[in-house]
């Protein structure tokens, strides 16, 4: 049974009757392949075919190497190319589409994908332009312009709605200074052309001088005594008490001169902080000629030759009780010497009697001022129960007294600097306006017909 097989295989081995010679000649016998060997040749080669097919049909990519970890350049896998505008065109906005698929999204977030994809098409952009022999035209530029532009639309955030402008507006109507500003700046809508550097506008203190001469003249019928006392021309501080739940003392004392001296002077008086951040009434006195209380005015006014009035007590005059009236309070460090001292400025003592009965104060509630913007809510027996009418003062009779002229002349330019001069000559002064106070209190017989 072997012999038998293995002369069978030779005898298949051996050629055909009918084979050429050349194929005889050869020195190696070809192997016989099986079926099964043949199918899987003819798979490897279609399917060779089939990814040359493939390759052929798809651009062109640079290979990276694997320590190139940057991200590849939308420009070289996609090129512009250089056979004019309507072959571009489209080839530009392909590699604009390009760079936003293939975007990262899960591991950046909406600001960092921002800012990638803007460097992504700000790169193209300039790549495109710096290359001089495939320029770019503009209508290129513009629809990759206009892409980005698009999807910088897509990723920004949304605008607030209405319901975030509504809270952002009532946040601002809780707070206090809004009023302030809003209301404090109706004032300023008439201004003239004629303002000084500190504020006072000539125009509207003219047109509103008709109702201080009322007030002076009629409704508290104010007298006044020793106007001879303030100088004729110069500069000259008047230093006054302070009284009264509304600051009215500055405005009738600048209607007394204005009427009573000889020369007609014009006064400017100072005035607190709290006055000056009021609405409506911080403006309307500053342009009626109020000025903020500080020494660097006080100096400007005094260099322009005019009449400066003070108010040593500040705040704690024109609110002190009704049961502490005509008591002058603390004059402070007695800086309105010092800028006597300093200016060889004369002054004059004032004493002003009948404001503490216009607006008698009975309480401040400092909690409620405080909500409104204010230092303290004035309590009087018509405020606040009859509302804004109850701000209205009494038609008290009033009376300006002025002492006699104090001078500085003898006193060197070092004198400002002494401490105890200075609380010295301060207390002077108060004591001068006291005993005027005093004795004015208590000769009169009424407090509505003096």
């Amino acid at each position: 049974m072997q012999k038998n097989w293995q002369a069978d295989v030779a005898a298949r081995m051996k050629p055909a009757k009918g084979e050429k010679a050349s194929s005889q000649s050869k020195g190696s016998e070809k192997p016989i392949k099986k079926k099964s060997a043949r199918k899987k040749v003819s798979k490897k080669n279609a399917a060779r075919k089939k990814a040359s097919k493939i390759k052929s049909t798809q651009p062109k990519t640079r290979k990276r190497s694997r320590t190139d970890t940057s991200p590849a350049d939308p420009v070289e896998s996609n090129p512009v190319p250089k056979s004019g505008a309507e072959a571009g065109t489209p080839a530009v906005v392909e590699a604009a589409e390009v760079v936003i698929k293939t975007e990262p999204r899960r591991s950046m977030g909406p600001g960092s994908r921002l800012r990638h994809l803007e460097d992504r098409l700000e790169n193209l952009l300039s790549s495109d332009s710096q290359s001089p022999k495939d320029e770019a035209p503009a209508s290129i530029r513009a629809q990759v312009s206009d892409t980005a532009r698009d999807v910088v639309s897509r990723l920004a955030p949304p605008s607030p709605g209405y319901a975030s402008r509504a809270s952002d507006m009532m946040r601002e109507l809780y707070r206090s200074d809004y009023y302030m500003r809003q209301w404090g700046g109706l004032q300023a809508r008439d201004r003239s052309d004629e303002i000084d550097d500190l504020g006072m506008d000539s125009g509207y203190a003219q047109k509103t001088l008709a109702i201080s001469e009322f007030f002076y003249k009629h409704y508290f019928r104010v007298a006044t005594d020793g106007v001879e006392n303030i100088p004729n021309h110069g500069p000259c501080v008047i230093v006054s008490n302070h009284s009264g739940t509304l600051p009215l003392d500055g405005l009738m004392l600048r209607a007394a001169l204005h009427r009573e001296h000889p020369r007609r002077r014009d006064l400017r008086w100072l005035i607190e902080d709290e006055l000056v951040k009021m609405p409506f009434l911080g403006t309307f006195m500053n342009r009626m000629g109020a000025v903020r209380a500080c020494p660097e005015n006080a100096t400007h006014l005094l260099a322009q030759n005019q009449l400066v009035a003070v108010f040593p007590e500040g705040n704690k005059g024109s609110s002190k009780l009704f049961r502490q009236r005509y008591r002058l309070q603390r004059f402070g460090r007695g800086g309105f010497v010092r800028l006597c001292l300093k200016n060889r400025t004369p002054l004059v003592p004032c004493a002003i009697v009948g404001a503490e009965e216009s607006n008698p104060l009975l309480y401040r509630h400092q909690g409620l001022g405080r909500l409104l913007g204010l230092p303290y809510l004035p309590i009087t027996p018509t405020f606040p129960w009859l509302g804004p009418v109850g701000l209205i003062p009494a038609p008290s009779k009033w009376k300006i007294l002025f002492a006699e002229r104090i001078d500085f002349d003898d006193y060197g330019p070092d004198a400002a600097e002494d401490d105890v001069l200075v609380a010295r000559l301060a207390e002077e002064v108060r004591g001068s306006i006291q005993r005027l106070l005093d004795t004015h209190v208590r000769d009169r017989k009424s407090v509505w017909f003096g």
